[in-house]
């Protein structure tokens, strides 16, 4: 009997596996080789030497075997920004390996309450009808980080870690990015510090630990940068960690900042090898903001990589939009309220035939690991918000008096070493889809999309014109016009 309800599951979804994809090896753009006219093959790029990390999609896993689904969150943005950029600027979709859901979701500001006072971060969640298959339903779990006003924000130790290459030499690059640092700069308290290191053939400290009160000599220093030379990217990072150690403050916010495009080619330049090398970093307390720019050797899976094994988040920088969002408008991200903070969700069989995280694939995690402190995880800055949705296929007979799930989550202090609990249940109230929250709606319609581009074999009845039926039918705060935006994407994605 339980072999005939699994395969008419599998006859019901067309699904190829029933365990969870493990992620695949990097994948670089220049030997690939066309797809015949009039096909969209989605791991050709036009622009050659951009590097990515190919993943499978999470696959549905039966509860009876599997109950429980652990991962990490992800913070980053990185990956909406570049296909916004392959969309709005190259006209063409993106690479699989671009797309990373989650970060689609999470890169937008959603103002999820906060209202637990006793923890650095909040919850809440949700269950509805799954809107691109009726049979099936959604999980939304949100994540809101303690906002902190900036009068109150710690004092910082910035390393500004700026990579001035030859490869960097191109108005989307380097100039692009001193743009933004300077933004940075003028959002500086008097309290704060900033120093410089760049790295091309060597690496060099170009600003010694400077008060944040002197802000023209930053910017001074910043306008000197030029572009020349090989990439030591790794002896780099070394000494950007010598110098915030050098300047580290005790119950502060110690933090690496580096803009590249992240060709990396004197010293270790293999990703395995600059993991390996920020996992070592990340013991000293200091925290990682890693900006990618540029096209055409674009280096994606190293940077996003860096980010999540270095006590850190990924964005890209496609526009001058998009450096005001990261260095003013999130200003606040560039501290970590909780870091190490990991998800365990234990789906009730009576309630739960199947489940799927949608997104997070490299973040999946072991299910003893989720209790283990030494396994690191994402953190989350001040005021932000985290979401992660699950699909799921509802037994024949649910019981709604039962939790449709439990969510255990586990999260560290900034500066601590020891992880403090917290869980939260959450019941089926069998709403529909129409009747579920704009949080819900928004970021289904995310998610939608995103498996739209990537021609997902889960997108079910999911196309372009219902994510904007969906979009508009929510009125979320868009103080700067990124989810209006959002819109304008998904039109220009649905003419391509």
């Amino acid at each position: 009997m339980k072999n005939l309800k699994h395969l008419l599951i599998f006859l019901a979804l067309v699904q190829f596996s029933c365990e969870t994809d493990q992620p695949g090896e990097s994948i670089n753009t220049d030997n690939q080789t066309g797809s015949p006219a009039g096909e969209y093959d989605p791991g050709v790029i036009a622009l050659p030497g951009d590097s990515y990390n190919e993943y499978e999609e999470n696959q549905f896993i039966y509860t009876e075997e599997e109950p429980i689904s652990t991962f990490s969150i992800d913070a980053d943005g990185a990956s909406y920004a570049n296909i916004r950029r392959f969309i709005m600027q190259e006209n063409q979709l993106p690479p699989k390996g671009a797309i990373r859901t989650e970060e689609l979701i999470n890169y937008f500001n959603l103002n999820y309450d906060y209202n637990d006072s006793s923890h650095p971060i909040a919850l809440n969640g949700e269950v509805s009808r799954s809107p691109w298959n009726n049979a099936n339903k959604l999980v939304r779990i949100g994540i809101k980080g303690k906002p902190i006003e900036k009068a109150d924000l710690p004092p910082s130790n910035f390393v500004f870690l700026i990579d001035v290459s030859g490869s960097m030499a191109s108005e989307d690059k380097l100039e692009l990015l001193k743009n933004g640092f300077k933004y940075f700069v003028d959002e500086l308290s008097d309290q704060d510090k900033v120093a410089i290191v760049t790295y091309a053939g060597s690496a060099g400290v170009l600003l010694e630990s400077t008060p944040g009160n002197e802000k023209q000599k930053i910017k001074n220093a910043i306008d000197q940068l030029g572009a020349g030379g090989s990439t030591a990217g790794a002896e780099g990072i070394v000494t950007a960690y010598e110098i915030a150690q050098e300047n580290f403050i005790d119950n502060g916010n110690n933090r690496v900042v580096i803009g590249t495009d992240g060709d990396f080619n004197v010293g270790i330049s293999n990703q395995d090898e600059l993991v390996e090398l920020i996992e070592e970093k990340r013991e000293s307390g200091i925290f990682i903001t890693v900006l990618g720019v540029g096209r055409g050797n674009l280096n994606d899976a190293a940077l996003e990589q860096i980010a999540n094994n270095g006590n850190g988040t990924y964005e890209y920088i496609d526009n001058l939009e998009q450096l005001r969002k990261v260095f003013i408008y999130d200003y606040n991200k560039f501290y970590t309220v909780a870091k190490d903070v990991k998800i365990q969700v234990e789906f009730n069989p009576k309630n739960v035939e199947a489940y799927r995280l949608i997104g997070y694939e490299n973040r999946i995690l072991e299910e003893e690991d989720f209790e283990d402190d030494e396994k690191d995880a994402g953190e989350i800055g001040a005021d932000q918000n985290i979401t992660a949705l699950y699909e799921i296929i509802p037994a024949s007979s649910p019981d709604f008096s039962l939790p449709a799930f439990a969510i255990d989550f586990r999260y560290k202090q900034p500066n601590d070493d020891t992880s403090v609990p917290m869980e939260l249940e959450i019941f089926d109230e069998g709403n529909s889809f129409e009747q579920s929250s704009v949080y819900m709606k928004f970021t289904a319609g995310v998610a939608s999309f995103s498996m739209l581009i990537r021609d997902s074999q889960f997108k079910g009845t999911s196309s372009f014109d219902k994510v904007l039926m969906w979009l508009n039918s929510v009125n979320l705060a868009d103080e700067y016009g990124f989810k209006m935006e959002f819109k304008q994407l998904v039109e220009k994605a649905k003419g391509l």
